[in-house]
């Protein structure tokens, strides 16, 4: 079932979505080698928790950390650990946050330092591939308008859109109805309607689709090794133009500010 907001409920929903922001932002800022992800689990806990906020991972279907932190060839859900993060490394922070009865729940892909040419256009053309999927969360259009959108956009680089995990509706629960894939056929699906607020985020691999799931239970790898990237938004569908809840200005201030982060792929073409 499809549960449509209130403006009101709107409002609510975007100071999570912006809370989530806050946080990937304040990891930005002292994102470098040497730190573990053990560590930005932390500080992104005490973070939420100072803005009078819950986790909202934390014991989610037993998970047992607050963020996700997905390295390398991790697609997502990587389990926070004490190994020191690598010059070379890139690093998807997913992050959820439960404040005012809403969730809010977003991710974004960071650099450390120098990389192959081959991962910061991977990086650029799977956040491009977001915005592209963005522009079809309007009113009157489809769930498969957005996945197709995504698809092409990553499939047209020859890389592996992940096809076993989607984006999902977001509210009062951290997933609701619909799902939202990254690939799929023009003018199927859902019909949009306005105030459905959807969880967009491409997972896109270097090499090959295919992943699989580690012992833990929880981090997704790709099969042959390659990297992989993930961003994600938080959308409310309208007319013409989609409301997006969350915001990556502050996060990209923050990555571009820090000296460790690598973010030139801003300036690739």
């Amino acid at each position: 079932m499809i549960i449509y907001k209130t403006e009101e409920e709107i409002e609510l929903m975007q100071i999570s979505a912006l809370l989530v922001s806050a946080t990937i932002a304040e990891i930005a800022k002292i994102l470098r080698p040497g730190l573990t992800t053990f560590q930005l689990d932390k500080i992104a806990g005490e973070f939420i928790a100072d803005q009078q906020a819950t986790p909202s991972f934390l014991n989610f279907h037993g998970y047992p950390y607050n963020i996700t932190t997905s390295v390398n060839d991790a697609v997502v859900h990587g389990f926070p650990n004490d190994t020191p993060l690598r010059e070379g490394d890139i690093i998807s922070v997913d992050v959820g946050v439960y404040k005012n009865g809403f969730h809010g729940d977003h991710a974004y892909t960071f650099i450390l330092g120098e990389v192959d040419p081959a991962i910061l256009k991977l990086v650029r053309v799977t956040k491009e591939s977001l915005y592209e999927g963005i522009k079809e969360a309007v009113v009157g259009k489809r769930v498969g308008d957005i996945a197709n959108a995504i698809q092409v956009y990553n499939e047209n680089e020859g890389y592996g859109v992940v096809k076993e995990l989607v984006g999902h509706g977001l509210g009062r629960d951290m997933h609701e109805d619909p799902q939202v894939p990254n690939y799929g056929r023009k003018g199927t699906g859902i019909m949009l309607k306005e105030n459905m607020v959807l969880a967009i985020e491409p997972m896109i691999n270097l090499g090959s689709r295919h992943i699989y799931t580690m012992e833990d239970g929880w981090t997704v790898k790709t099969v042959d090794g390659k990297a992989s990237v993930h961003f994600e938004h938080d959308v409310c569908i309208k007319k013409n133009k989609a409301l997006v809840l969350s915001d990556y200005a502050p996060i990209e201030k923050a990555e571009k500010a820090n000296k460790e982060l690598n973010s030139s792929y801003y300036e690739l073409v």
